[in-house]
């Protein structure tokens, strides 16, 4: 079968499809054909060895996909899927023609969502979600400013706070992106290339009290807060790892609190476990759908060039790459 494979550590465009055997289910696992799967920061990361996990050589890249469950898989003892379930999944190995699953670690794909947007769901809402209610407690009428809103983690956290009643401030880099921000929900949309934060602190009438930070602009951040605000650290997605000003978290009150929504899956599976139920009732009740990036990758051929476009901020919502199209041919042979 053909997969993305990391035979070496090196930046993702130094790789190519490579042709490897197909996985075979260990104990417990199920097999799954993989149609789409989402495209992440971190996964330009791990390729390179700079991710916090890191998987011995050789390895096949991705973590995030959608499917279905392979004709020819097993069915463990008491799994509560069949042959031909579709399915979302969380599992190192997506960027391949199939991968093997726990069945703890799939989800039905809902019907009113299609594979490519089962692939943008898994990490960006349930991070977002653990964000914006797990660990920012966001309540109605509360401001919320959500950095990198028209990102894939973004519009969740901006879908998410809007389905709350918060009002929202994005910020994002480009017109484009701030049509797509204001698109998704957001009710201000400002430029954080240019100088924002006396807007926040107007459009807020004195300051925010929660701020969604995917992109490493804390800093700047603990001077539009509120009196017991809380800034939640998501990731650094423009690459500054900041030292945070102590004496300005204490002279508002603020908490710093990091979010790390896979982490909490393998450590309290049973909170994720009613995140991604909250976050099912949110879909089913059209407050939240993924959004996804204009171009669609076609084939684990354009893989690499959907993870250069990431890294270097080309994308807005959720950039997927499709390997195979509904009927369940290859999407680029």
């Amino acid at each position: 079968m053909k997969a993305f494979q990391i035979k070496y550590h090196a930046h993702p465009r130094e790789h190519k499809v490579s042709e490897i055997p197909p996985p075979v289910p260990g104990p417990g696992q199920v097999l799954v054909d993989v149609y789409a799967a989402g495209l992440n920061f971190f996964d330009v990361l791990q390729a390179q060895n700079l991710y916090q996990h890191k998987p011995p050589l050789p390895f096949t890249l991705g973590v995030e996909f959608a499917g279905r469950i392979s004709s020819h898989s097993p069915i463990p003892p008491g799994c509560r899927f069949k042959r031909g379930d579709r399915v979302i999944g969380r599992g190192l190995g997506a960027y391949a023609e199939q991968n093997v699953a726990s069945p703890s670690n799939l989800l039905p794909l809902p019907d009113n969502l299609s594979y490519e947007q089962g692939a943008a769901f898994y990490v960006a809402y349930p991070t977002s979600y653990e964000a914006i209610v797990g660990r920012g407690r966001a309540k109605p009428g509360e401001w919320v400013l959500v950095h990198a809103a028209a990102g894939g983690v973004g519009i969740a956290a901006v879908q998410i706070a809007k389905g709350l009643g918060c009002k929202v401030i994005g910020t994002a880099s480009t017109d484009k992106k701030r049509n797509v921000a204001l698109a998704a929900g957001c009710d201000y949309v400002l430029d954080y290339t240019q100088p924002w934060q006396d807007e926040v602190k107007r459009i807020s009438g004195g300051g925010v009290d929660i701020v969604y930070d995917p992109v490493g602009l804390l800093v700047p951040s603990l001077k539009v807060v509120k009196w017991n605000a809380r800034l939640l650290v998501v990731g650094f997605a423009g690459g500054t790892i900041e030292n945070v000003p102590a004496n300005l978290v204490l002279l508002k009150n603020v908490e710093v609190l990091g979010v790390r929504g896979g982490e909490t899956s393998i450590r309290d599976p049973g909170r994720y476990a009613k995140t991604i139920e909250a976050c099912f009732d949110m879909v089913a009740g059209g407050k939240v759908r993924p959004v996804l990036h204009e171009r669609i990758y076609e084939g684990l051929e354009e893989l690499a060039q959907g993870l250069e476009d990431l890294e270097s901020r080309k994308v807005f919502g959720k950039a997927v790459v499709r390997i195979r199209r509904e009927d369940g041919s290859m999407a680029k042979l």
